[in-house]
């Protein structure tokens, strides 16, 4: 499916979304790195106190005591910085989640809708939860892990201000740290990934098992789709284990390494004390920045961390970088009637053509059936038509207005849909109705009766207050909510794709008779199963294998009886055995037409693709719904 161009989104890359999390939280993320490097600069300044102090005491000099106090206060100045790192650290992580989450959302339900459904439910649950969560961390792992090398850095340069050789002591260890941590970032990256991605899986399944609870259970087959759900749980445990022992193994190396270093700085440090080259509190110091130069190897942690937030945010990003449907800033010119003009559509999914040079012009107020049998290309033609899918080729216009011109307001006025399995968004059935536009209770009722669903709907115990999900809706009972939705937003364009498919052949009557007196009257693009509802319309397009093989009323389609298959087998279209239901209508030839009566597909000249439909002599489109 084309998309608009748009410019590439510098935050739909993984290391553009840590940074723009990093910018949303910009004030706190740099309070965490304040006082992460305020912390290590107290720890800097806590082993020359000790030792300053430890030197006064044994020599009983009177200046020890403002030592003493400086201790304590250095002691309490780190407490305090680490608890508001803690507290900062979790605030800022917490925002920078609700920011992904949001912006994630955003652009999902902004996307094509065809870009959006590729990814499934659990897998989008997965990415905006858990994943989103382990990506926030990263602003705050990242300014702690800058302010963490400060201690280190710092500890050296004093070892080198106390004793060189302690310095190059240490030094000599640090090329095997290097390895170790070189050595976790690739191992963590790709184990994470994993782990990551096997979650997603069982989440997707999961959701899938829960939407098909009932056929489960009316299959009786709990066991084997438990089975099913649970089992990457063996691959999502080995990836686990695998990412913890690499973490492991890094960690006790760098346990060991880092201990060995410090015992070999201490040991320099005896021999210099032994020769008389420092004093016991200056070893004291050299023993305590021993052990924060040491404190290197706790990076494997925060470095851990920030491999698993980023690889989390390639996940998310994938969310961020769906494309955007566009708009444009023209309106609809007022005189226009709803004429919807396609010119030379196609439509392409993945290596399959859909739709193939649709050439069509449907005048303004005519009601028009879309048929053909499945996989024609039935659905994408309406979705094209409302412009829920942008052709690959070709353009469509509303009233001369090409689609994808105009502002998203007036396109969503205008036109309007309603589908086969409609979801209901609101608080209340009310809300679920008006469709989050501004509108009167009594409009909301009237839409309701246009469908039929009043009825039902004031059964409820709280009528049109009641929660979409309190409600016991059947099918049908969903179906007509889903049309008294549409009808109440119906503006020049009114997409009924395959809307009608639950309802009984009385309601759909009622319905259709309610649709041609009692809607705002426009254009009705419906794609049709069934013969009444294609009798009813004005005017029906036959599609096959994504191209028009005729356009015209359906009395004298019915004559094909190539068309009359597409709603029975041949012999229960036949005038012998004819039921009413599949009966032709009224005054319509009983015999097939010859070939030059039904036009041919290639020409795409019909003379009722390029004029108002004639309805059938003696009756209007609102008889016809009466019939």
């Amino acid at each position: 499916m084309k998309t608009p161009s748009v410019p590439e989104d510098r935050e739909a890359t993984a290391a553009g979304l840590l940074l723009g999390a990093a910018r949303h939280s910009a004030g706190r993320t740099t309070a965490v790195f304040l006082c992460s490097a305020a912390s290590a600069v107290a720890s800097l300044a806590l082993p020359a106190v000790l030792g300053r102090t430890l030197d006064l005491l044994l020599r009983r000099s009177p200046d020890a005591d403002p030592w003493l106090l400086a201790c304590a206060a250095v002691i309490i100045a780190e407490v305090l910085l680490d608890a508001a790192v803690a507290l900062l650290g979790g605030t800022t992580s917490a925002r920078s989640a609700a920011w992904l989450r949001a912006r994630g959302v955003g652009r999902l339900l902004a996307a094509w809708p065809g870009h959006a459904s590729r990814f499934p439910p659990g897998d989008v649950a997965v990415r905006l939860t858990a994943n989103a969560t382990e990506a926030s961390t990263a602003p705050v792992s990242a300014a702690t892990l800058g302010a963490s090398i400060l201690a280190p850095a710092g500890a050296v340069v004093a070892l080198f201000l106390i004793d060189p050789w302690t310095a190059l002591t240490f030094l000599a260890g640090l090329p095997l740290l290097v390895l170790v941590l070189r050595a976790f970032a690739r191992g963590s990256s790709d184990s994470v990934a994993s782990y990551q991605r096997v979650q997603a899986d069982i989440a997707t399944r999961l959701v899938e098992a829960l939407a098909g609870a009932r056929t489960i259970a009316a299959a009786g087959t709990e066991a084997r789709d438990r089975d099913r759900v649970l089992a990457p749980l063996p691959e999502l445990a080995a990836q686990g284990s695998r990412m913890w022992r690499i973490h492991g193994a890094a960690v006790a190396r760098s346990g060991v390494l880092m201990p060995l270093l410090t015992v070999a700085v201490l040991a320099v440090g005896g021999i210099r004390l032994a020769s008389g080259d420092m004093s016991v509190g200056e070893l004291l110091a050299v023993g305590r920045y021993a052990a924060l130069a040491a404190g290197v190897g706790t990076a494997a942690g925060l470095l851990g961390s920030l491999i698993r937030s980023r690889s989390a945010a390639r996940r998310a990003a994938e969310l961020m970088a769906l494309p955007a449907m566009t708009y444009g800033a023209r309106t609809l010119p007022p005189e226009g009637r709803g004429t919807l003009e396609l010119r030379g559509v196609s439509v392409r999914r993945e290596d399959r053509t859909v739709l193939a040079g649709v050439d069509l012009t449907i005048p303004g107020g005519t009601s028009v059936a879309v048929v053909g049998r499945s996989g024609a290309g039935k659905s994408t033609l309406a979705a094209v038509a409302g412009r829920l899918t942008e052709p690959d080729g070709g353009t469509v216009l509303l009233d001369g207005v090409p689609l994808g011109a105009l502002r998203r307001d007036e396109l969503r006025r205008e036109v309007g849909h309603a589908f086969e399995r409609p979801v209901l968004f609101g608080a209340t059935l009310g809300e679920a109705l008006a469709g989050g536009s501004p509108m009167t209770e009594e409009r909301v009722r009237a839409a309701a009766r246009a469908a039929s669903a009043d009825s039902f709907v004031r059964l409820l115990p709280r009528g049109y207050a009641t929660a979409p999900h309190a409600a016991p809706l059947s099918g049908g009972e969903l179906q007509r909510l889903g049309l008294a939705r549409a009808f109440a937003r119906a503006g020049r364009l009114l997409v009924l794709d395959d809307a009608t498919s639950s309802l009984d052949t009385v309601t759909e009557h009622q319905v259709e008779r309610a649709l041609a007196r009692d809607v705002r009257h426009g254009t009705r693009l419906i794609v049709a199963h069934r013969l009444s509802s294609a009798a009813r319309c004005d005017l029906v397009i036959w599609l096959e294998e994504g191209r028009v093989r005729a356009t015209g009323p359906h009395e004298e389609l019915w004559r094909s009886e190539e068309y009359r298959a597409l709603f029975a087998p041949p012999e229960l279209t036949s005038p012998e055995l004819a039921s009413p239901e599949l009966a032709p209508p009224h005054g319509a030839p009983t015999e097939p037409a010859a070939p030059d009566l039904v036009p041919a597909a290639a020409s795409q000249t019909d003379e009722y693709a390029h004029r108002a439909p004639v309805p059938a002599p003696g009756h209007t489109a609102a008889e016809r719904a009466d019939r």
